[in-house]
């Protein structure tokens, strides 16, 4: 049988800041992402993660809110309301800019994020509910955490970024806006896509 070669994949940092647990009942209230490098076999090429950015704040799309959700980001619920980005245009937009960085980068899409699980749940129920395609199809995306619990041969639950050596976090700070957050994120999945423990 012959085998397939696999394409180059584009790893794209996103973090979502959200005013509830779960799309649909709440609401993705903004988002950004970092290009943070390309992988070819066991190649990994890291990006400059401010090259390549991209990042909006959305119109809420129900009333329900958590208000300890809320307060993370910081961002006034109200003006998001009267000047959020429709939802449906700002998908539209990341689409449109992912395909272009990947077909750049001659790379396959894959979201990853720190946790994936929480950031991809919105990121694909969005991408889904307004336009129905997602450029990272079904299931491309990377959970850096499981990442670094698989090298670092430690339970998922040790998985923190605290108890990370301190070569593989970035300096930069989490500061809950997703713009930044998504590129100290891609800082650490470079890191740790080229460390050897």
């Amino acid at each position: 049988m012959a085998v397939r070669n696999a394409r180059p994949s584009l790893y794209v940092s996103v973090d979502i800041e959200a005013d509830g647990p779960i799309p649909g009942p709440y609401s993705m209230i903004s988002f950004g992402a970092a290009v943070a490098g390309r992988q070819d076999g066991d190649s990994y090429t890291a990006a400059d993660p401010e090259r390549h950015t991209f990042y909006r704040e959305l119109r809420p799309i129900s009333d329900a809110y958590v208000p300890e959700a809320l307060a993370v980001s910081g961002l006034d619920r109200d003006r998001l309301v009267r000047e959020g980005e429709d939802p449906a245009a700002a998908m539209d937009a990341f689409r449109t800019w992912v395909r272009a960085v990947s077909a750049e980068a001659g790379a396959q899409p894959v979201m990853c994020g720190y946790p994936a699980s929480f950031d991809w749940t919105f990121l694909y129920w969005y991408l889904m509910r307004f336009g129905g395609d997602s450029p990272f199809g079904h299931s491309g995306c990377l959970d850096m955490k499981t990442l670094y619990a698989t090298k670092a041969r430690v339970p998922l639950r040790a998985a923190v970024k605290g108890r990370m050596p301190r070569e593989l976090r970035s300096t930069r700070r989490h500061t809950h806006h997703a713009l930044d957050d998504a590129v100290e994120q891609a800082e650490l999945m470079s890191n740790l896509m080229l460390w050897t423990p």
